[in-house]
């Protein structure tokens, strides 16, 4: 019996062990590039030049970040982008929990059909043109409001917080209804606040790719005024390339500083979302545990 035990505490040590060295070479890989990143946008244009770091620049210099904060066109850039991610996030979240709150109701006529026609557009959509016509014919086109109003519905989001109101008891609710609440105070007063793990999920999800999205400015924004951050990096990168073919044979420098000014464009682009990653971490791991448990 004891040698059982101690075959089965040897076995466990080893699976430990193999798990923890695999834990830390994945954490290298992803670490040591993002590292390089964050010092090479700190590094002077010589530095850069001379290259052959990895952990720690020879030359440090804020001459790559200067050279974006000066450039107006970031701020209003980042005003964009986080307008667009703070009220999409927000739209997004509330209303696909009112749906999600309608649907949890078994009692709804045509529930069903509802639910298999949400099913349907999560793996068939119109596509780009077809999609293209229908902004266009809303007058969402160099519009602000085309990164709130087609991205306010998604029925994978509508699934999970379905599911999650289907746990809340229904004596809860019932209790609430002969104490004279209403629907509207029932969801906002009871279902909302006891479905902030959820919501905490659904809102990472979104707001990181409100965030992120640069497509949809790509195909429906064209006036610069509009641009998000992510669009300005795109634009930056571009400009950069052809400068690059440009000095070809000539001043590497210039392609270095323009490379440098690109890393500190990445690292601020990446930045909010690392800082408020943290704060909702512990919401986002109890939210993707909805549903995994069946009683």
């Amino acid at each position: 019996m004891n040698g059982k035990v101690a075959k089965e505490d040897l076995d466990s040590r080893i699976f430990d062990t193999l798990n923890m060295i695999l834990l830390i070479i994945c954490t290298i890989v992803i670490l040591v590039p993002l590292w390089n990143v964050i010092i090479s946008s700190f590094s002077s244009g010589k530095a850069l030049a001379e290259g052959g770091f990895i952990f720690w620049s020879p030359e440090f210099s804020l001459e790559n970040y200067r050279a974006v904060f000066n450039d107006q066109g970031i701020w209003q850039a980042f005003f964009i982008s986080v307008s667009k991610t703070t009220i999409g996030v927000v739209t997004h979240v509330f209303f696909c929990a009112m749906v999600g709150y309608g649907l949890s109701k078994r009692y709804i006529r045509g529930r069903k059909l509802y639910v298999a026609m949400g099913v349907i557009t999560m793996f068939f959509s119109g596509g780009m043109i077809p999609t293209y016509l229908l902004i266009k014919s809303l007058g969402l086109l160099n519009s602000f409001w085309v990164y709130i109003i087609p991205a306010l519905f998604s029925f994978y989001d509508v699934v999970i917080l379905m599911n999650f109101f289907r746990n809340v008891p229904d004596s809860l609710e019932e209790s609430a209804k002969i104490d004279g609440a209403g629907d509207w105070h029932i969801f906002l007063k009871i279902f909302i606040p006891l479905s902030m793990p959820a919501m905490a999920t659904i809102a990472l999800f979104n707001g990181v790719g409100q965030w992120n999205d640069f497509m949809t400015t790509k195909l429906y924004i064209t006036d610069q005024s509009l641009y998000p951050l992510q669009m300005m990096l795109y634009e930056i990168i571009v400009q950069s390339q052809t400068q690059s073919m440009q000095n070809v044979g000539g001043s590497a420098v210039i392609e270095t500083t323009t490379k440098g000014v690109q890393l500190a464009t990445i690292v601020i682009t990446t930045l909010p979302i690392v800082l408020i990653y943290p704060i909702v971490q512990r919401y986002f791991i109890s939210g993707m545990m909805l549903g995994a448990v069946k009683e």
